[in-house]
Parts: structure tokens; C-alpha cells; sequence
């Protein structure tokens, strides 16, 4: 997929993974819709790459709709790259001091990590099919966040893991069925990046976490996730896989 001239949307935009990649997108050509709930977040990303902002709930149908309509409407040829990096990484355990946690808090995050994805990628798929295909007969790409803790989930990331395994899991179904219509789909399961989610973290605590990363020995950079978004998106054989991008760790239970 040619990215100069493409119109894009990165859920999640404003911040961290998504920053990068909307960063990156817009550099190489694209017309980016940063799509983030963090209306003020979004609007300051898409004035400084002259792209569009687009305030979005990836829980909420309209609201998502609203923002692929705008990325669709950004470029004559339609929408090309979508990227989902909207989610929620709070700590949760199965039981509390007092008792067993609230069903609700793992249901929240169920929803905005893994319905969340699924509700990106079928509104913007839907408009992908609408597109005419390039020379290799394809229409779109789409990228999902995943993470290692899909595999190797730690104590307390209960509903992160079982979110992020959902996305893992999505992958191939949904690129055996987007297929017929040229639309390749590919996930980044991260492992341990210098994003938001991190960044609250003591010095000593990040030292930590990254010296436990075979190599290289530190935490990984928001743009070297947007480099592989780039190599995804210009590499029409890459389809239906999930890549871990995460210097070969494997996470310790705690």
C-alpha cells in the first residue's frame, strides 16, 4: 500500500503508540485522522502534522463512524491505513483484599481494548471495500495493538491479558474474510514501551523493566512501533500474523 497520498486513521492517536504512528503516517505522505477521546490531545497532533482531528469513543458506533467518515472524506481515493491503538492498561486482579473485583472494571476494559479494536476495524473495513483497488488489487490495511501480555500475562493484568489475547486472536479470522476484497489486516503485540502508561513509573522502576529485556537492554521507542506500521502498511505480503515487537521478552509472573 502506496502511503503518500493514502488517507489514514490511528484510533488512539494523541498519545504514545498512536502519536508516533500518526507522526510517521502524515511524514510519508498520508493525510491522518487522529481519532482520540482526548478531544485536546487530538486536535494539538493534528494541527502540528496538518492533518484532521476527530473527538472518538472507540466504544461508541456513532462516534467512531464520525471519524472514519472524516478520514474517508480527507482524500478523493478514499480511506487506506487504519491503525488501532486505543486502549486502557490499569491493573486488575481477580481478587481484591475485600473480595472478588468488581465485574464491572473487567468488563470496561474488555470493552474499550478488544470492542473497541473490533469496532474500528469494521467501520473502517466497511469503507475500504468501497475503495478502488491499486495495481496489487488492494483496497486497505489495518493494524491492531495487541501485546505481549497476551501470551504472558503477569498477576494483576487479568483483563488486559484477556483483551489483547482477544485481539491476537481476531487476527486471522478477520483477514481470511477481508481478503476477498484486498484489505490486509496484521497485528503489533508491543512488549515493554517509554508510552504514557509507563511514564508515571519511578526511574528506578523503568531501569528495572528494562534490564529485563534480553536485547536490546531498554524500553522501546513509540517510533520504532511506527516503523513497523510503516513496513506493514508497504509490504503486501504481510497479512493475517501477529509480530511481537518486543526485544525477546518474556514476561516474569510478577
Amino acid at each position: 500500500m502506496e502511503i503518500e497520498g493514502a488517507a489514514a486513521i490511528v484510533f488512539g492517536g494523541a498519545s504514545g503508540l498512536g502519536e508516533a504512528t500518526a507522526r510517521r503516517l502524515a511524514a510519508e505522505g498520508a493525510t491522518v485522522t487522529v481519532a482520540d477521546l482526548n478531544a485536546e490531545g487530538a486536535a494539538l497532533v493534528a494541527n502540528e502534522i496538518s492533518g484532521i482531528a476527530a473527538a472518538t469513543d472507540v466504544t461508541d458506533g456513532d462516534s467512531v463512524q464520525a471519524a472514519v467518515d472524516a478520514a474517508v472524506a480527507s482524500r478523493p481515493q478514499g480511506l487506506r491505513i487504519c491503525v488501532c491503538c486505543a486502549g486502557l492498561g490499569n491493573p486488575l486482579k481477580l481478587l481484591g483484599r475485600e473480595g472478588p473485583t468488581p465485574l464491572e472494571q473487567f468488563r470496561k476494559m474488555i470493552d474499550v481494548n478488544l470492542l473497541g479494536t473490533i469496532n474500528g476495524l469494521r467501520l473502517a473495513a466497511w469503507a475500504m471495500t468501497q475503495n478502488e483497488p491499486n495495481g496489487a488489487g488492494e483496497r486497505g490495511v489495518c493494524v491492531s495493538t495487541a501485546s505481549v501480555a497476551a501470551y504472558e500475562g503477569q498477576i494483576g493484568q487479568v483483563a488486559y491479558s484477556a483483551s489483547k489475547g482477544g485481539v491476537v486472536a481476531i487476527t486471522v479470522p478477520i483477514a481470511r474474510e477481508l481478503a476477498r476484497f484486498g484489505i490486509r489486516v496484521m497485528t503489533i503485540a508491543p512488549g515493554l514501551f517509554n508510552t504514557p502508561m509507563l511514564a508515571a513509573l519511578p526511574e528506578e522502576a523503568k531501569a528495572s523493566l528494562s534490564a529485563s529485556v534480553p536485547f536490546p537492554p531498554r524500553l522501546g521507542e513509540p517510533s520504532e512501533y511506527a516503523d513497523l506500521v510503516e513496513h506493514i502498511a508497504r509490504n503486501g505480503m504481510l497479512n493475517g500474523e501477529v509480530i511481537r515487537l518486543d526485544g525477546a521478552i518474556r514476561m516474569a509472573p510478577r
